[in-house]
C-alpha cells in the first residue's frame, strides 16, 4: 500500500527538482510529462485526488512498429508522398494515435530526404535521423515550446518539409496548421475525435459562424486525408486497430463546403469512395470479423443499430468474394 507520502516522494521523484514543472503543477493541479531511467521510458501525467498527487504512467516502447505491423491501411503511408496539404489522424484516447503518427514519421525518415519538425506534448519516441533530418521539440515550461500555436507559427521560420503536430486543441493551432498548409508543407496533426465527420465537424466549430464559411473552403482544398482508428480487443486477446480512412476527393470536398455539415453525407461518401483509397468504419469491422480477428458482438458495438443491417450484408459480400470461407 502507498501511504501520502509515498505519492509525495514518488511526485518529487518525477519532477526531478525542476521547479518550473512544480510551480506548472501547483498552478493547474495536472502536469504531463516524461521520464527515462536507463533505457526504459515512460509517458507520466500528475493529477490530484483528495489534495494528493497521483501519478500515472504508460510504458513507451524503445522499438517503434512499423505501419503495416500496426494495420495502418497503405493509402495513409501513400499520401504522405504529398508535398504539401493537411493530413490528420484521429481517435478518442489510447486508441494508438501517437503509435501511428511516429509510424509514418519513420517510414519518411527511411525512405525520403526531408526536414520533418515535430512538436510533441511529451516526445514519446526518440527518432535518429537517416534519409531525413528531424527535429522533435516539447511542450511545456522549461521545454521547447510553450504551446502548440506558438510551435506551428515559428516552423514558418525553419524551412521544414514536414510539419507534425502532436495535437490540434484549440482555434489557434488549427489557424497556425492551416496557414503552414497554405504555405506548401505538409502539416500532419491528431485530433480528438472518434470519426472522420467528427473531425471535420470539430475543426469547423472551432470558429465563429461568421468565420466558418471560409474555412470550410480552406478545409476543402488543403485536406488530402483524414484516418480514425479504434483500437479493440482481438480474439487473441491482443490489440487490433480498426481504421476509417476518408480521402478528400471533389465529392467530400464539396460536402465540406456545404452551408450545413452532414455526418451522415460524409460516412456515405466514405463508403462509396473506396475506389480513391477511402475505407468506411463498416468495412473495416466487417473485414476483420470476417478474418476471425475480432468476435461479431465487439464489431456491432462499434456502430449504430440502424446499420447493423449494413454490417451483416458487407460480411456477406466478404464471405461470397472470398468463395464462402470465413
Amino acid at each position: 500500500m502507498l501511504t501520502q507520502d509515498d505519492m509525495y516522494e514518488i511526485y518529487d521523484y518525477l519532477v526531478r527538482g525542476n521547479l518550473q514543472l512544480d510551480e506548472l503543477f501547483n498552478t493547474n493541479k495536472r502536469l504531463d510529462t516524461s521520464y527515462q531511467y536507463k533505457d526504459i521510458r515512460l509517458r507520466v501525467n500528475i493529477a490530484m485526488s483528495d489534495n494528493i498527487p497521483t501519478a500515472t504512467l504508460r510504458l513507451i516502447k524503445n522499438e517503434l512498429p512499423t505501419y503495416e505491423s500496426l494495420g495502418v491501411p497503405d493509402i495513409v503511408r501513400r499520401m504522405t508522398f504529398q508535398s504539401q496539404g493537411l493530413i490528420l489522424v484521429t481517435g478518442k484516447t489510447n486508441s494508438g494515435k501517437s503509435t501511428t503518427l511516429n509510424a509514418l514519421i519513420n517510414y519518411v525518415n527511411e525512405n525520403k530526404n526531408k526536414k520533418i519538425l515535430t512538436l510533441e506534448n511529451p516526445i514519446e519516441y526518440k527518432h535518429k535521423s537517416k534519409k531525413s533530418l528531424i527535429v522533435q521539440r516539447e511542450l511545456g515550461r522549461g521545454r521547447d515550446f510553450l504551446n502548440f500555436s506558438d510551435g506551428v507559427k515559428n516552423s514558418l521560420r525553419e524551412d521544414c518539409d514536414i510539419l507534425v503536430i502532436g495535437e490540434i486543441r484549440d482555434k489557434e493551432t488549427m489557424e497556425a496548421a492551416i496557414e503552414t498548409a497554405e504555405s506548401g508543407h505538409l502539416v500532419i496533426g491528431t485530433l480528438h475525435t472518434r470519426s472522420c465527420a467528427e473531425a471535420i465537424d470539430r475543426m469547423v466549430n472551432f470558429y465563429e459562424v461568421r468565420d466558418q464559411a471560409s474555412v470550410k473552403y480552406l478545409l476543402s482544398s488543403l485536406l488530402k486525408l483524414v484516418t480514425a482508428q479504434r483500437l479493440l480487443e482481438g480474439v487473441d486477446g491482443k490489440p487490433v486497430l480498426v481504421p476509417e480512412v476518408m480521402v478528400v476527393d471533389n465529392t467530400v470536398a464539396g460536402l465540406i463546403r456545404k452551408d450545413k455539415i452532414s455526418v451522415s453525407e460524409i460516412e456515405d461518401a466514405i463508403q462509396s469512395n473506396a475506389d480513391k483509397g477511402s475505407i468506411g468504419l463498416i468495412n473495416s469491422l466487417a473485414k476483420l470479423f470476417v478474418e476471425g480477428r475480432i468476435p461479431l458482438d465487439l464489431a456491432k458495438a462499434q456502430i449504430e443499430e440502424k446499420n447493423i443491417n449494413v454490417l451483416n450484408r458487407t460480411i456477406m459480400q466478404l464471405r461470397v468474394q472470398n468463395g464462402g470461407k470465413i
